[in-house]
């Protein structure tokens, strides 16, 4: 492996900061739940090398596809990929439906000294046996401590029935300090056989009002489901699949030292220590931030093809699968909001009555090998403030929609009655609140803050000259007055504006790469209005 030093990283980020940024207010490097679909899977364990923000290549094994996978999903992603024969981290997405009686050949193409590999399906109920074909002695498969076993070279296939709907971790079982830690993990994705009536597509993305708005027709789906299981507490409009997993380079450079080594033995014959244990990069989806914000299946990480950049609409229901891969645990924030778990390794948490019962919590700790499914919303109520800028006359200027609070908001306190208008799902109550007590154009008087006057201020290039939302919001807050540096092209003021939110560990050290900041479990969460449409494909 190689390294690179901190200067380097540090010049490295900053050149990529205006480009991401630009990158992420246009829409460019979406997220999903992108996966394979089955219920037939051909896996192959395989090494490869794995790249990070600071320049290491990083010598890993991994699942991956061994031939063409069935399918993939979301079938709106246009450019999936899971070459043969070759690893990635974490491996693919396994996505199945409910009663699926599933199967998993795996196939051992590790190198000799590693020995025997494995995969474990936690909360399955699971069979083994040599793959079918077979011969000499491939025909017999080998008994592990935890599971049946694939000798090098040979494979074994692994069946169960998907009974639990939700998200799960799927994993080496063979010496799994040294094969987990290299990357043999992934996730598996249960789809519910049904779900209840109210988790339909009437819903403002799909409505002809919004869609003859914006003159683009039926946008994409890019949901697996239309909820995690069939409970109408359970139903979202978008996903995002998150898998936490950390890197103790001693360890694979060991690895790839003795990768050459000649054996036979089931437990292999690498001599690893894999303790004491000191990881120094932290990864989400097999990346570290900032890559983690590059599309998925980007050519840049053959080996990684999964980001982690959710966006959504203010109001929109947005599901997080949340999966510990390593064997660390990871406190991860949300900021926005908080996050209402669902189910955990797929067990539903709900009351007597089938009432949604679990927790909402600030920061959702991902345990080794534990699944969370939650739930996330972003609304804008209780900031004392109105995010799209409105300002008096609006309407007669022939800016956004102007609605009257006492009659065009629903039970609920937001303004739903016009899913066309910029401004929907708008918390009523702050309607024409200003954000500013000095403010500079036509948002005067009383605001919680006193921002800089942007005239005077220079705050880069991708600064929209406004803290207001939408693609209208610096017109309709700003006045007359032109606000710099409108005409930018990373600032166009007709583009998106959203607001973005860091989502991160609250371990300092793990938004690092290698000890250097700003690395590691980060990724920004982008709220966009919604006369911005978000595609999901790359």
């Amino acid at each position: 492996m190689c390294a690179i030093n901190s200067k380097t990283m540090f010049r490295r980020f900053v050149t990529r900061a205006a480009g991401l940024c630009a990158m992420l207010l246009a829409g460019a490097a979406q997220a999903a739940a992108p996966g394979i679909t089955g219920p037939a899977f051909n896996l192959v364990a395989a090494p490869g090398y794995i790249s990070q923000p600071d320049g290491a290549s990083i010598y890993s094994w991994g699942y991956g596809c061994d031939g063409a996978p069935g399918g993939f999903a979301p079938a709106a992603i246009g450019n999936a990929r899971c070459p043969s024969g070759t690893m990635q981290l974490p491996g693919p997405t396994l996505i199945v439906t409910e009663g699926d009686t599933v199967t998993v050949r795996l196939t051992n193409r590790l190198p000799a000294g590693a020995g025997n590999t494995s995969i474990l399906f936690p909360g399955f109920d699971v069979r083994a046996a040599a793959s079918a074909g077979q011969s000499g002695p491939c025909a017999t498969a080998a008994v592990g401590l935890l599971t049946t076993e694939a000798a090098n070279g040979c494979a074994v296939t692994y069946t169960f029935t998907a009974r639990l709907p939700g998200t799960h971790s799927y994993y080496s079982g063979t010496q799994g300090d040294l094969q987990v830690e290299m990357g043999l993990f992934g996730a598996l994705i249960v789809l519910p056989a049904s779900t209840p009536a109210a988790c339909s597509d009437a819903r403002p993305l799909f409505t002809a009002a919004y869609n003859t708005d914006r003159g683009s027709g039926t946008p994409p789906d890019f949901r697996l489901a239309k909820a995690v299981f069939n409970n109408a507490s359970a139903c979202y409009d978008r996903e995002y699949l998150f898998q936490f997993s950390e890197i103790d380079p001693r360890i694979h450079r060991q690895a790839q030292e003795q990768a050459g080594l000649a054996c036979s033995s089931p437990i292999g014959c690498m001599a690893i220590d894999t303790e004491p244990y000191h990881a120094v990069y932290f990864l989400i989806n097999g990346r570290s931030m900032p890559d983690i914000a590059d599309p998925n299946y980007a050519p840049q990480y053959p080996n990684q093809p999964y980001n982690g950049n959710p966006h959504m609409h203010p109001g929109e229901m947005t599901l997080a699968r949340i999966i510990g891969q390593g064997r660390m645990q990871h406190p991860f924030h949300e900021h926005g909001n908080h996050v209402r778990v669902l189910a955990r390794d797929g067990n539903p948490l709900l009351t007597s009555t089938s009432k949604l019962a679990g927790p909402l919590l600030f920061t959702t700790t991902t345990s080794p090998g534990q699944t969370i499914d939650a739930l996330f919303q972003w609304t804008a109520k209780g900031l004392n403030w109105d995010v799209y800028g409105h300002a008096s006359g609006l309407a007669a200027s022939g800016g956004d929609v102007d609605f009257n609070p006492v009659t065009d908001c629903d039970a609920n306190g937001y303004y739903t009655s016009n899913p066309a208008a910029s401004n929907f799902f708008e918390w009523c109550g702050d309607h024409r609140k200003p954000l500013e007590s000095k403010p500079f154009g036509q948002v005067g008087s009383g605001g919680p803050v006193t921002l800089p006057d942007p005239n005077i201020t220079a705050l880069g290039a991708w600064y929209s000259g406004t803290p207001y939302f939408g693609p209208d919001a610096s017109a309709r807050a700003g006045g007359p007055s032109p606000i710099p540096p409108f005409g930018t092209i990373a600032n166009d003021p007709g583009s998106e504006a959203g607001f973005a939110y860091m989502w991160h560990s609250h371990n300092e050290r793990e938004i690092t790469t290698n000890n250097i900041f700003p690395g590691g479990m980060m990724m920004m969460m982008l709220v966009d209005p919604w006369v911005f449409l978000i595609n999901e494909a790359n």
